[in-house]
C-alpha cells in the first residue's frame, strides 16, 4: 500500500539561508513541517530518500538525516522499512473506551484501510475458549487482518468470534470495522475486559507493521460483551508504538 515517492519541487527550500546561525537541519525541518502542515505534503506521501534530497538540494546526508528525525520525534514522519520515509498525522491517541481502531481513525480524520491476512472457520483453542465462554474445539472464526492509516501499517488486529459470525466475508471485513459489522446484525456491546501490555514483535508482525525485527509492540487483548453478558468478540491485538498511544483519566475513588 505504499505511496510513490513524492518528488519535491526545485525551490521547495529556495527560503533557506545557509549564512544564518540557525541551524541547517532545524531550517529544513521547519519547512517540511510547514509543507505537511498545510498538506502541501498530504498524509501518506513518501519522501525522497536521504541520499536523493541531500544531492538534489546541496545538504549533506547528516544534515538531512537529523531533519528528518526531527519530524520523526515531532510524529509527523515514520521510517518503515520497504516504504521509506512517510508522512502521518500523528501518533494516534487512542481512549480506553469501548471503541474500534477503525472508528477512532475515522474520528480524527485519518483514512483506515485494512489488509486481511487470516480468514478462516476453525476449532477454538484454550485461550478463545476461555475468553468466549465456549468449548476447546468449537467452532470459531479467526481473523487477523492489517489496519493502516493513511497507508502506514500501525496494527495488527487478530479477533476470534463466535461460530453464528462465521458468514463474516474476507470482503466486508476488509471494507468495515469489525464493530460496524457485529452492530449490523443487531448485537449491542456494554463491556469488555481488557489488558495493555508491550512485548517483541514477532518475524511475522515485524513484517506485516515493517518493523525492525525483534522491535517492541503495544499490545492489547480485549474480550467484549454484548447486553446479555455473552462474549461476542476476543481480539489479540498489536501496535506500532511510535505511532500509537492509549490514553486514560484516573479518578480517585
Amino acid at each position: 500500500m505504499a505511496q510513490p515517492e513524492t518528488v519535491l519541487a526545485s525551490d521547495f527550500f529556495i527560503d533557506l539561508d545557509r549564512s544564518t546561525p540557525v541551524p541547517l537541519y532545524y531550517q529544513i525541518a521547519s519547512r517540511l513541517e510547514k509543507a505537511i502542515r498545510d498538506e502541501e505534503l498530504p498524509a501518506g506521501s513518501r519522501l525522497e530518500n536521504e541520499i536523493s534530497l541531500g544531492q538534489r538540494f546541496g545538504f549533506s546526508r547528516p544534515t538531512v538525516r537529523r531533519a528528518i528525525q526531527e519530524l520523526v520525534d515531532k510524529g509527523l514522519l515514520v521510517r518503515r522499512r520497504g516504504i521509506g520515509t512517510q508522512v502521518v498525522h500523528g501518533q494516534v491517541t487512542r481512549n480506553v473506551e469501548l471503541t474500534s481502531l477503525y472508528e477512532d481513525l475515522n474520528q480524527t480524520g485519518q483514512v483506515p484501510t485494512t489488509k486481511v491476512v487470516t480468514h478462516e472457520v476453525t476449532a477454538a483453542d484454550q485461550g478463545a475458549a476461555d475468553a468466549l465462554g465456549i468449548g476447546v474445539g468449537d467452532r470459531v472464526l479467526r481473523v487477523v487482518r492489517v489496519r493502516y492509516a493513511d497507508g502506514v501499517p500501525l496494527a495488527v488486529l487478530d479477533n476470534t468470534l463466535p461460530s453464528e459470525f462465521a458468514d463474516f466475508t474476507e470482503e466486508a471485513l476488509a471494507e468495515r470495522g469489525l464493530y460496524q459489522l457485529l452492530r449490523s446484525r443487531g448485537v449491542t456491546m456494554r463491556v469488555a475486559k481488557q489488558r495493555i501490555g508491550a512485548r517483541a514483535a514477532t518475524t511475522k508482525e515485524s513484517e506485516l507493521l515493517a518493523l525492525p525485527k525483534g522491535g517492541a509492540v503495544l499490545t492489547m487483548s480485549r474480550t467484549a460483551f454484548d447486553s446479555s453478558g455473552r462474549a461476542v468478540e476476543f481480539g489479540q491485538h498489536c501496535y506500532s508504538p511510535d505511532l500509537y498511544s492509549f490514553e486514560m483519566t484516573l479518578v480517585d475513588k
